[in-house]
């Protein structure tokens, strides 16, 4: 019996301290930090974070109209978006035939590691059969096309619409989860336009009905398309087009503000660092958001991004088109920061400098 007994001693023996084993590494494993993934932005884990689940679970959905010379533009906003998440980004572009072979020849030559973690749809530039040569003429090329996005994409739910010169500083999903924001009645959120009576756009300027005191830019849009279809969207471009057609500046985003004139219980506000736009600091800073949180995705209209008139937005732009893939976040601040270094002191500077400390750049 003396053999069986000392069987029975040594299971019992090895039972125990295997399972002490398990709990210790349990209780070691409850013990470390949550590692942040790669494509995190340094100031999502300085202010606001993401949940683990979110980074890894949500599927991002960004549509956008690139025509004629804005294929630069474009690609640049894409790889902002992929560098600053570890999403799955699904990107619906609307182009022309030239513009379409220079994507597709561009992101061939991105690393597997990141088409993994996108796809990619391609469109024609489309509008609506009646009166379609007048939708094509008015303002930008190509533009007017975001109005249309409802009937375009009958099968998508919803989409993150971005002009093309436009780029992230901050994690896609931030703005993305606005959409679970918005109440049962609105279709679409917006950034504001100028804030300013002496000399934003639309309180000066405007002969048609806008949104609120200053109007809201359309560069970066929300788009709860399953409500605008119910809602009858086309129906209203198509009937305030007729109606303020000889009236209207900024073709599109005029007329998107005429309609949440007639219709502000539909339009979500989100803060002014959510479309950083380059009239926010171009004489003086005035969208304390983003001097307090940072800015979360910055639009370079007017061709801010290209001309030289005003150097900070520019600085912040070349130093994303130039990031590789393969290169950290830091090292990117730190080249939007020398970058910064070399343009001449003004108000935009001042604040993208001040940005940067957020982004924790040393």
């Amino acid at each position: 019996m003396a053999r069986p007994t000392r069987l029975v001693l040594w299971t019992s023996t090895m039972s125990i301290f295997l399972f002490i084993l398990l709990r210790l590494f349990e209780v070691f494993k409850s013990q470390q930090p949550y590692q942040a993934t790669l494509f995190t932005s340094l100031v999502s884990q300085k202010k606001e974070t993401f949940s683990v689940t979110d980074e890894k679970t949500q599927e991002i959905h960004i549509a956008a109209i690139i025509c004629g010379n804005r294929t630069t533009l474009g690609l640049t906003m894409m790889k902002s978006a992929l560098i600053m998440c570890s999403n799955f980004i699904r990107f619906t572009l609307f182009v022309d035939s030239e513009t379409s072979v220079i994507l597709s020849e561009t992101i061939q030559l991105w690393p597997d590691n990141i088409l993994k973690r996108m796809s990619l749809d391609t469109h024609p530039v489309s509008y609506p059969e009646k009166n379609a040569d007048e939708w094509k003429t008015i303002f930008k090329p190509c533009a007017s096309v975001r109005l249309f996005l409802p009937n375009l994409l009958k099968e998508v739910d919803s989409v993150l619409y971005l002009d093309a010169d436009t780029v992230f500083l901050d994690s896609p999903l931030r703005i993305w989860q606005h959409l679970s924001k918005m109440n049962d009645t609105q279709l679409v959120a917006a950034g504001p336009e100028k804030y300013d009576y002496t000399n934003g756009w639309y309180a000066k300027f405007a002969r048609h009905p806008y949104y609120g005191k200053f109007g809201v830019n359309s560069g970066v849009m929300l788009m709860n398309l399953t409500k605008m279809r119910q809602f009858g969207w086309e129906k209203y471009v198509v009937s305030v087009f007729e109606q303020y057609k000889t009236r209207i500046v900024y073709a599109d985003q005029d007329l998107i503000n005429s309609i949440f004139h007639f219709h502000p219980e539909k339009l979500y506000v989100y803060p002014c660092n959510y479309n950083y736009i380059p009239t926010h600091c171009s004489v003086t800073s005035l969208c304390r958001e983003a001097e307090q949180q940072g800015i979360y995705i910055l639009h370079g209209y007017g061709n801010a991004f290209i001309n030289d008139h005003l150097p900070a937005l520019k600085a912040i732009y070349t130093s994303i088109q130039q990031h590789s893939f393969g290169d950290t976040l830091q090292m990117l601040f730190v080249n939007m920061k020398k970058n910064l270094m070399k343009t001449p002191p003004s108000s935009c500077s001042k604040v993208m400098s001040s940005i940067l400390k957020l982004l924790m750049v040393t």
